[in-house]
């Protein structure tokens, strides 16, 4: 149980000017945890002195991202088999307070358009057709070409609230409706491009993981063939990997939206935030 007289008597001493006591009392409301962030931040409603304000907001970032890197390692230790999870508990780094359940809404209702218009009949070709319809002619997705670098591409709330991404953030949530279908459309890490692979599941394909054909989430969802990669492997004068062309892990997708949010803030001159994302991306 938390005593809440200690608590307040401890953050009336979070401004004491001695350095050792204001670090002493900040470890000891750190060592409470996520259960006191509405007290403090209670108490930075009612304080009107500027340091004791600061050291709120804080020790408040710092239990919250304590608690990020927690639920990041859970995550990645539970088999990292929710994509979905793993990118929202990314978008928490930076809005904590982000409503879940909205995400998986909107999620939902994108599959939802999706599902009533498909057929047990349709082709390969004829439901990434239809997907590509419904994502970006009648939600109005597209990749943010003018501002490619900001930061917001890569947080799915942000995305799915401005209806544009970056290429992983549009290539993940595009495959993560389409799992939630059935549809066996998974990520490609290829260098400086991040495509899908429609993957041939069924029992007469005759090799694990046979990548049908490739599709640009970026593009509207363009279809592209195993050529096309061997060309763009053949511009950046890299040998052809067998990981070019295969999906790739949860855990591989997370890496690479982590990484493109440390170059986004390294740009920005954000270098705090760059450094704590790096923490997040050593958890992996």
């Amino acid at each position: 149980m938390i005593n809440y007289k200690e608590v307040e008597s401890l953050i009336k001493l979070l401004d004491d000017p001695d350095n050792e006591i204001s670090r002493h009392v900040e470890d000891k409301l750190l060592s409470y945890g996520y259960e006191i962030i509405n007290y403090l931040e209670s108490a930075w409603e009612q304080s009107f002195d500027a340091i004791l304000q600061e050291r709120i907001e804080n020790l408040v970032h710092k239990i919250q991202f304590r608690n990020i890197k927690t639920e990041l390692e859970l995550w990645k230790l539970g088999g990292s088999f929710d994509l979905l999870q793993g990118v929202i508990l990314i978008n928490k780094y930076q809005y904590p307070d982000l409503d879940e359940q909205k995400i998986i809404n909107q999620i939902e209702a994108v599959k939802r358009d999706i599902w009533l218009q498909m057929t047990y009949e349709m082709s390969a070709v004829e439901k990434v057709k239809l997907i590509n319809h419904v994502i970006y002619t009648l939600h109005g997705f597209s990749g943010n070409t003018t501002n490619h670098q900001d930061p917001q591409n890569s947080y799915i709330a942000q995305v799915l609230e401005s209806k544009k991404g970056n290429q992983i953030l549009l290539a993940t949530i595009y495959s993560i409706i389409a799992q939630k279908l059935d549809i066996p459309i998974y990520g490609v890490n290829l260098p400086q491009h991040f495509v899908l692979a429609y993957v041939d599941e069924s029992p007469e394909s005759s090799t694990e993981n046979t990548v049908l054909f490739y599709i640009n989430a970026f593009n509207r969802g363009f279809i592209f063939a195993r050529r096309d990669v061997d060309s763009f492997l053949k511009q950046l004068s890299l040998k052809p990997d067998k990981h070019y062309y295969e999906p790739c892990s949860n855990l591989d997708i997370v890496k690479r939206i982590l990484r493109n949010l440390i170059s986004s803030y390294e740009k920005l001159g954000s270098t705090e935030k760059a450094q704590e994302l790096k923490e997040l991306l050593m958890l992996f």
